[in-house]
């Protein structure tokens, strides 16, 4: 942030109310179809003071994003500390997935839409944030693969894809509020998945 005064909780409060409101506008009509002037009027703020909290248009974009690397980050890292076999590790990091899908519905659309939309050093950080999650879940796939717990033939490649497909998706009807918690989707998830790649043995 350029200055101290940026650094007070009003400050951050105000910028965060704004980055909340602008995910659901973005969700709902795309990031390149909404004006500076739709994104004043949703947040009920001027383009001057607008920008003294965002800066452009593209930052926040890349508050959207920040935000749910964090919680993603933060999930996969309670995980990691937790430890326990791959496949118990596989279902916690299902189930961390899924919170942030099912807390943040409108940023997680934004995020999965909108990144042809970041540029330079932005797009840099979230392909190198994309590639190291990915790696993370395929680590743990490879680990069971090699420990017996799950079936000799997977590639773990693909595998970690099709778990990522399976997870993703629900971004389109896991909504807060809804008939289905996040912890009611993950426990199914994880054993739907889990019997498709368990080794059988044990």
């Amino acid at each position: 942030m350029p200055d101290d005064a940026r650094r007070n909780p009003k400050w951050l409060a105000r910028r965060q109310a704004i980055i909340d409101t602008s995910a659901r506008i973005f969700a709902r009509s795309g990031y390149h179809a909404t004006g500076i002037n739709e994104l004043c009027e949703a947040n009920d703020l001027g383009k001057g003071a607008l920008y003294h909290y965002i800066g452009s248009k593209e930052e926040l974009l890349a508050a959207i994003y920040d935000q749910v690397m964090d919680e993603v980050t933060a999930g996969a890292t309670r995980v990691a500390e937790a430890g326990g076999s791959p496949a118990a590790q596989l279902a916690m990091l299902g189930d961390e997935l899924l919170d942030v899908i099912h807390r943040f519905p409108d940023h997680v659309w934004v995020f999965l839409h909108e990144f042809p939309a970041l540029t330079g050093e932005r797009a840099r950080r979230f392909q190198e944030w994309l590639r190291n999650y990915e790696r993370r879940i395929e680590d743990v796939i490879r680990a069971g693969v090699e420990s017996g717990e799950f079936r000799g033939d997977l590639d773990p490649w693909l595998t970690t894809r099709a778990w990522f497909g399976m997870h993703n998706y629900t971004y389109l009807w896991l909504r807060p509020g809804g008939r289905l918690s996040a912890r009611d989707v993950a426990k199914p998830f994880a054993d739907i998945f889990m019997r498709g790649i368990e080794s059988g043995r044990g």
